[in-house]
């Protein structure tokens, strides 16, 4: 039997868990970071761009829900031995900045970092092992008034982009308060203190109730499997829900419900001090409640932080794929972590820094139509004779010139269909025709695409005559005629 020789060839798809980006998609992402680097930098920080790699020894334990340092990232091993993974945070390659140049760096040093991330994660719907992220840190400052500007910051981002008043709302809480929580349950193992924070961290998904049974002797899930509790008894756990359910109409309430549930706990005491202080700073620059707020229900990342934690929630509605009304939830979090830098220089080093997803909060700006629109190609120059490449390239520098988008068809030109069909493959709000005839006489032809389209779709006879989608212009006038239907389209 002869043996098959041909070379195998490699499937053309996608890796698991990561996508291609296209066109608009690219455009707008890099119309977004642009426009909260603009806010970033008029906020005073600088930016700064990190290898994509760091050593696992770097990046730390810091990654969630695994316990060793290189589960969850890409990580491989170097011929000297060191392992090396992709980023998985802008945080981590900060702290390492931060200790690296500290001599160098001011302090505080204020500074944002955008850029795409990996993690080695199962992917699901929506959830990608690459994803972008807009990061801006304070490193140096122990003043809570850098927790205050971040979140003010935070706000001014979401507006800045697209999301207005009564959209969104900035929530603060604080690991502080949390702690003297813990501190009045009485509970001091650290497991225990541990196996209470992952319960806390439930309250989204099974509520008060759900909560208090997983505090206790445990409950059952949707699928009937019983899952053990903490086994604190109700009087341990009265403190911790009382922690969950400490938001008031105002921050006045929400505040007093606090010194109630952490008791004498000093830490509790200072951390509700510092949320006072927050609101008073915010409130100061007119950052209401309507949006910012302090709501202790903000208890995701809390064994990570040691200070104030933010989240953004957008609150309008959006509907699901089985088309049921749903709101959007969090496009951005963070919170202060004083003990991150401390893992290379030893000493306490205060941080603060707030994260933004930046594919989750373009997906909600798409779902409320705030983008997604149109995004038009370049204006196409035909080509209808080969010995007049030079004339058309004159032609689309001339665009390009003016700042229009122009390129000139570079396939093969027999087929003037085939042109036009590219045109539209291409969304090209304009293609330009100058046959032999055309130049001759000093004029071209201009091909309205966008008015076309219309036309073709719903407009009458009477209207396809009187908006000709084709018409002559001097070739003079090519670029302020071109100017006139672009400025049309946009308007």
């Amino acid at each position: 039997m002869a043996k098959d020789n041909k070379p195998r060839r490699p499937k053309a798809e996608t890796p698991k868990g990561f996508r291609d980006y296209f066109g608009a998609d690219v455009t707008e992402r890099n119309e977004m970071l642009d426009t909260i680097a603009a806010v970033y930098h008029r906020h005073g920080f600088d930016p700064l761009e990190t290898s994509a790699v760091e050593t696992v020894e770097a990046l730390g334990k810091f990654l969630p829900d695994v316990d060793r340092p290189n589960d969850g990232v890409f990580a491989w091993q170097e011929e000297d031995s060191d392992w090396l993974a992709l980023r998985y945070d802008m945080t981590a390659p900060l702290a390492r900045v931060a200790a690296q140049f500290r001599n160098e760096l001011p302090t505080p040093y204020r500074r944002y970092a955008m850029g795409p991330v990996w993690r080695n994660e199962k992917p699901g719907p929506g959830r990608f092992r690459q994803f972008y992220q807009c990061d801006a840190d304070t490193v140096g400052a122990a003043t809570v008034a850098a927790d205050a500007e971040i979140c003010a910051m935070l706000a001014d981002t979401l507006e800045a982009v697209g999301i207005p008043h009564g959209d969104y709302i900035v929530r603060v809480n604080n690991r502080k308060v949390l702690n003297g929580v813990l501190d009045a349950t009485g509970v001091a193992d650290a497991d225990q203190q541990a196996s209470v924070l992952r319960t806390i961290d439930k309250f989204d998904k099974v509520g008060e109730s759900g909560v208090r049974e997983l505090l206790g002797k445990g409950r059952l899930d949707a699928s009937g499997a019983f899952i053990d509790g903490v086994g604190l008894t109700d009087e341990q756990a009265g403190p911790v829900i009382a922690f969950l359910t400490s938001k008031g109409d105002d921050a006045e309430t929400t505040l007093a419900n606090l010194r109630a549930a952490v008791g004498d706990s000093q830490i509790g005491q200072d951390g509700i001090a510092e949320l006072e202080e927050i609101a008073a700073l915010l409130a100061a620059r007119g950052y209401g409640p309507d949006r910012i707020q302090i709501d202790p229900s903000v208890v995701r990342g809390l064994g990570y932080y040691t200070g104030p934690v933010f989240e953004a929630e957008l609150t309008f509605e959006i509907l699901d794929e089985k088309g049921r009304p749903r709101q959007f939830g969090s496009v951005a979090g963070g919170g202060r972590y004083d003990d991150l830098v401390k893992r290379f220089t030893g000493q306490t080093v205060p941080a603060t820094g707030v994260s933004i997803g930046v594919d989750r909060l373009l997906a909600a700006l798409r779902a409320k139509g705030r983008m997604g629109g149109v995004d038009h190609g370049p204006v196409v120059v035909t080509v209808m004779d080969r010995d007049r490449m030079a004339d058309y390239q004159i032609m689309a520098a001339e665009l390009r010139a003016a700042g229009i988008r122009a390129e000139v068809y570079l396939g093969n030109p027999k087929n003037f269909g085939n042109q036009l069909k590219y045109a539209d493959k291409r969304n090209s709000p304009v293609a330009v025709i100058q046959g032999s005839d055309e130049a001759n006489r000093g004029v071209v032809q201009v091909k309205d695409l966008i008015l076309g389209a219309k036309i073709a779709a719903s407009a009458s006879l009477e209207e396809w005559k009187s908006q000709p989608a084709q018409f002559e212009v001097a070739r003079t006038d090519l670029v302020a005629e071109i100017r006139k239907i672009l400025d049309g389209a946009e308007g």
